[in-house]
């Protein structure tokens, strides 16, 4: 009789999720099949180098999402949170809209925001984030000229659903009361 996913150690389900995301990118392009070898990671992902902030500096993290994600240190540690919920995918569309926001060239700017809408946006995407009709309607018209405010409804839509829900659990978390100590 099956115990239950609380049975399983954690590093067998963040394999499950990393090999249901590869079979969903499959599933919706399969003619970029060298995409899908599953590396098997060594070790947990810690995180980046950057300075460990100082106690009172992460406390003001509680009250500002944004404080947080503009910290290394504090956005490396916040994305290792949802990762340990597998609920990453949110973090994963936003910095993925920071770094788009960068590209200067249209030609790569098209390319990036349609692999930004296969991963994130379309309606069954390996990493499909929760947004509401009208958002999702809104990015695709302005898929059809790609600009750097494409996403922008989208990203400022899931940065309220991250403040609003996995900010809270995030500074219940150890890993958050660790750094305010």
């Amino acid at each position: 009789m099956c115990k239950g996913l609380a049975a399983l150690p954690h590093t067998c389900l963040e394999r499950a999720k990393e090999i249901k995301s590869k079979l969903g990118t499959l599933l919706q392009k399969p003619e970029s099949a060298i995409d899908l070898i599953i590396p098997y990671p060594e070790k947990p992902e810690k995180p980046t180098k950057a300075q460990k902030p100082s106690p009172e500096e992460a406390w003001q993290w509680r009250n500002s999402l944004e404080k947080l994600l503009q910290n290394p240190y504090g956005l490396a540690s916040f994305r290792n949170f949802l990762q340990s919920e597998f609920s990453e995918e949110n973090i994963e569309f936003w910095i993925a809209c920071e770094d788009y926001k960068k590209i200067k060239l249209p030609a790569k700017m098209a390319e990036k925001a349609k692999k930004i809408y296969e991963e994130f946006i379309q309606s069954e995407a390996p990493k499909e984030v929760n947004i509401d009709h009208f958002t999702k309607s809104v990015t695709m018209k302005n898929l059809v000229e790609p600009s750097v405010s494409t996403f922008d409804l989208a990203q400022k839509r899931i940065f309220i659903l991250m403040e609003k829900d996995s900010l809270p659990r995030y500074v219940r978390s150890d890993i958050y009361q660790e750094l305010i100590k």
